[in-house]
């Protein structure tokens, strides 16, 4: 990272010292046009590959195989991201898949939106979210502590690596395309994002936007296991 010489704005800020959280990052409304921000300001970030498929095209010179790659990113803690590529070998398009992911890289909000719940903790949804893409429709549902992820596969990563640890969930339309299905559920939390609620409200509902920190996280997650115990 030492190496890395910025070509835009907000890279001079960063690396200068200006802007040192990813919520100041993106609180500027500055393109997020180089991966490296996101490596500096979030160094803990985890990445997984969704989903995979081979195209194969008969040419008059042979047969061509290329990949397409669709990765998410997030640090478990308000941030995820989405990126999709496509190459001709696994490995570096995988890695421009990643790449991708981090400059889409988006701050939800969390909170503890269930009327069952009222633990007055950052573990769940805010409120419910709907998110689309392709055939597919994913609802997003504040769920008390310690029900877990009650949702498909593709959705239970998501939600994992963005740090929501309860909802409840469902989908619509051809869910077997991975692809359309984990656009919908992002699409759903970047809702979380667009929605403005007042000061009422988020103290209502102890909403919180991007990283809440590592104690309360770990809170969180004791208190589940004291409810399934109950």
């Amino acid at each position: 990272m030492v190496d890395w010489i910025p070509k835009t704005r907000l890279g001079h800020m960063v690396l200068n010292g200006e802007i040192t959280t990813m919520s100041d990052a993106l609180a500027t409304k500055l393109p997020l046009r180089e991966a490296e921000i996101v490596d500096i300001l979030l160094p803990d970030l985890q990445d997984e590959v969704i989903d995979m498929n081979m195209v194969q095209r008969m040419t008059d010179s042979g047969r061509r195989v290329r990949f397409a790659v669709t990765c998410i990113v997030g640090n478990g803690d308000g941030f995820i991201g989405m990126g999709r590529a496509k190459g001709k070998e696994v490995g570096p398009t995988i890695k421009k898949a990643i790449d991708n992911a981090k400059l889409n890289i988006i701050e939800i909000k969390r909170g503890c939106g269930s009327w069952e719940c009222g633990c007055g903790t950052v573990h769940s949804l805010p409120f419910e979210v709907i998110g689309r893409s392709g055939s597919v429709t994913v609802y997003l549902r504040p769920a008390p502590r310690g029900i877990g992820l009650a949702v498909g596969d593709v959705a239970k990563s998501l939600l994992t690596i963005a740090g929501v640890h309860d909802s409840w969930g469902f989908a619509t339309g051809n869910t077997k395309t991975k692809v359309n299905y984990c656009m919908a559920t992002f699409d759903a939390l970047r809702q979380t994002a667009k929605i403005r609620v007042t000061e009422q409200q988020a103290e209502k509902l102890k909403i919180a936007s991007g990283p809440i920190g590592i104690a309360n996280s770990d809170s969180t997650q004791a208190g589940d296991g004291d409810y399934r115990e109950e």
